[in-house]
């Protein structure tokens, strides 16, 4: 199986990191002890406690997993000055309502569209990638077609 990079912020590595380290100490404990008290309340044949315990214990063991392996491929971005729309970027766009947005592009772990953080793998992320100021992108959302200028790159 080919693994993918995932793209990643030094700030989005460092909150995995840190997730990683909760999950594999605290959580993994509270779990095992919850496990545990399952366990020795009584039998584990139809046991809602104990089965609750085990499919926690499978979820957490997963996300574990799941960071490791997202670490392992992890390539930082770099803030590179640019004059096309690249990882990093700062991207300032207008609509044809006159409405502007600013949106930095950061790979998956990282997005916040709330907070103007787009992943390079969304549909406005992916259709910025690789043009410049002045260019017209028209992009299939799942709010409908939308179509904007790109005004600035920083």
């Amino acid at each position: 199986m080919e693994t993918q990079d995932v793209f990643i912020t030094n700030d989005g590595r460092q909150r995995a990191i840190s997730q990683l380290e909760y999950l594999s100490t605290i959580r993994r404990a509270e779990v095992a002890q919850y496990l545990h008290d399952a366990k020795e309340s009584g039998d584990v044949i139809d046991n809602a406690a104990y089965e609750d315990a085990k499919n926690e214990q499978a979820r957490l063991e997963g996300r574990i997993m799941e960071l490791e392996q997202m670490l392992s491929r992890a390539k930082l971005i770099d803030r590179v000055q640019s004059d096309r729309v690249t990882l990093g970027s700062l991207v300032h766009l207008s609509t044809t309502e006159d409405r502007e947005y600013h949106y930095t592009i950061v790979g998956a772990f990282d997005a916040d569209p709330r907070s103007g953080r787009i992943s390079n793998e969304s549909p406005v992320g992916r259709a910025l990638l690789g043009h410049k100021e002045g260019d017209e992108i028209i992009v299939s959302t799942p709010g409908g077609v939308k179509e904007y200028t790109i005004l600035r790159i920083e």
